[in-house]
């Protein structure tokens, strides 16, 4: 009886990891499958003349070695100065940055511009939602914007919102975000790929059905919105999700724009400990929200599922990540009948089908930056795929006893403008 209950577990098990990763194959290749998502997802080809204005928050903590060029790609974007303000947002005990920041904008102010400033808090707690929600009393202008402090934007982006603002009738709008340096680590390959699929695909599924849960930057409001909301949740680790939701169950409408040429550029975390804290503050963000129950205020069935399976992902992943290692041991130690066996590998074959879609997504996202995809490269990814999902697993189970413990500090991710260094990056690999 044990044997067979072992075994009907082990089908069980491997059936809802085949349907769940069929599933989540499927997001990644929404756009590709379908053509209206697709021309949906696009730029517009042609712009309208300037006609709203934008507020840009820029958070920024201990960000001194990037801060000052993310100032000057803002106010140098294609789009009429007196349009544009930008608020550098910076804790009181961040003196470095705030030095950076006043040091840049006494350099615009000689060149007779002046739409920048800088919003010093000194309350708790020290974290982004709550410097976005200190900011916001401080903006004036139609659209409220959040970029990174590492963030390398597009010039035309506002004139790219401008228009889709306009001619779609949006109050809220999501722009790609990619990072780019694809070959800094060995897990920064895959990296790179959660987001293109992340931003291309996915996030257009989840607009369609009116359920997404937003990116942390590069996501446009109108200011009225954004006050009727209330701002930020300040003590949601991932507060651009559960102001999606929110924005979701008020019932407004979300364009999703990804387009290669447009897209904010980021780099990948520069260290495993980096990337294993950030990942882990935002699973244990999701699992904040879940808890919340935001989502249970949408209005369709559908809606609340999509928003239910979103949030507990991290959890399913933890264990997810105990299953793999249990597998291991029962491949080389379990002996099944032929069917249970034959079932057992349905997973792997989904595995299998998600990596030869990466491999796939990453020449095509070498080839619309002009960078250089290689077997090599690919070689690399496959070495690392299996390393990379325990690491995933390993946050996801730290963000759970995090939340089981009640610490909820903000685990800052380090910038060191990685995807800046063009002449690095591009092409080490193709040596």
């Amino acid at each position: 009886m044990m044997t067979l209950l072992l075994y009907a577990g082990l089908v069980l098990i491997s059936v809802v990891l085949t349907v769940q990763s069929a599933h989540v194959l499927y997001l990644m290749l929404y756009t590709w499958d379908q053509p209206d998502a697709e021309a949906k997802a696009k730029a517009p080809e042609e712009f309208v003349a300037p006609r709203l204005s934008f507020s840009v928050l820029l958070p920024a903590r201990h960000e001194e070695d990037v801060i000052q060029t993310t100032i000057e790609r803002m106010v140098r974007a294609d789009y009429p100065g007196e349009l544009l303000e930008v608020f550098v947002i910076c804790s009181a005990d961040d003196t470095g940055t705030i030095g950076k920041a006043e040091e840049k904008i006494a350099e615009l102010d000689r060149e007779g511009l002046h739409n920048v400033e800088v919003v010093v808090f000194d309350d708790k707690p020290v974290n982004k939602p709550h410097g976005l929600n200190a900011a916001l009393p401080h903006t004036s202008h139609d659209v409220v914007t959040i970029f990174d402090a590492e963030d390398d934007i597009h010039p035309a982006i506002f004139d790219l919102v401008n228009t889709v603002m306009i001619q779609d009738e949006v109050n809220v709008v999501q722009a790609g975000v990619q990072l780019m340096n694809y070959q800094s680590t060995w897990y920064s390959a895959l990296n790179v790929l959660e987001y293109f699929f992340w931003f291309k695909s996915r996030l257009h599924y989840h607009a369609l059905e009116g359920s997404i849960p937003l990116g942390g930057n590069t996501v446009f409001f109108k200011r009225e919105l954004l006050v009727r909301l209330g701002g930020w949740d300040e003590h949601n680790l991932t507060e651009d999700a559960d102001l999606g939701l929110r924005v979701s169950a008020a019932g407004e409408r979300v364009r999703v724009v990804y387009d290669d040429r447009y897209v904010t550029k980021e780099e990948t975390p520069p260290t495993l400990g980096q990337f294993v804290r950030q990942r882990t503050r935002w699973s244990q963000g999701f699992m904040q929200t879940l808890s919340k129950g935001t989502w249970k205020q949408m209005p369709t069935r559908k809606q609340r599922w999509l928003a239910f399976y979103v949030l507990a992902f991290p959890r399913g992943q933890a264990l997810l990540g105990l299953y793999l290692l249990v597998s291991l041991g029962m491949m080389l130690f379990l002996n099944v009948p032929v069917l249970v066996a034959l079932v057992s590998w349905l997973p792997v074959l989904m595995l299998a089908a998600h990596f030869v879609t990466q491999a796939v997504g990453l020449y095509e996202f070498t080839d619309a930056h002009g960078l250089q995809a290689t077997p090599k490269a690919v070689l690399k990814m496959a070495v690392a795929w299996y390393p990379f999902q325990l690491v995933l697993a390993y946050a996801a189970l730290r963000a759970m006893r995090r939340q089981l413990t009640g610490q909820n500090n903000w685990e800052k991710t380090q910038h060191v403008g990685a995807h800046r260094a063009k002449s690095s990056g591009a092409n080490s690999d193709a040596a």
